[in-house]
């Protein structure tokens, strides 16, 4: 079993998840800005499948669906009735990535903070309600 999938099970057996660290949405050159999406959602892939493995016992599994549009790249993880979605929207020259989650508005634009806070973002999601507060802020679990 890998550590993430240990994380999993981990929390099925009453651990608590970790809160993922988000930060303000910031401009990136379009490069940059897509690179980075592409390398969120492949980890994205990656942690469905082995969490999915772990989940596969207990009849449940997290889903990952792509959702581009025209000027966006996007997908959404979701849980149950939970769900976050991940995307980079791009204007001109430049890109700019916000995580959002169903029904819940945020009150500025956020972002993960990096590769780990998504491993904490799956967590959260398998733990119960979104990890962020009514002002967008992230919030424990």
């Amino acid at each position: 079993m890998t550590p993430f999938m240990v994380a999993v099970r981990e929390l099925l057996d009453g651990a608590r998840a970790v809160v993922p660290h988000t930060q303000p949405s910031r401009r990136r050159p379009v490069p940059e800005a897509t690179d980075t999406q592409v390398v969120i959602r492949s980890l994205a892939e990656q942690l469905v499948c082995e969490a999915n493995a772990v989940l596969v016992d207990h009849g449940d599994t997290i889903s990952l669906i792509d959702d581009s549009g025209p000027d966006e790249f996007a997908f959404t993880l979701g849980y149950r009735d939970r769900s976050a979605r991940i995307k980079t929207t791009l204007s001109g020259r430049t890109g700019i990535a916000q995580l959002a989650f169903a029904g819940t508005p945020a009150a500025e634009n956020r972002e993960l903070g990096g590769e780990d806070e998504l491993r904490a973002l799956v967590l959260t999601l398998l733990a119960g309600a979104p990890p962020i507060s009514e002002t967008g802020a992230c919030r424990a679990i």
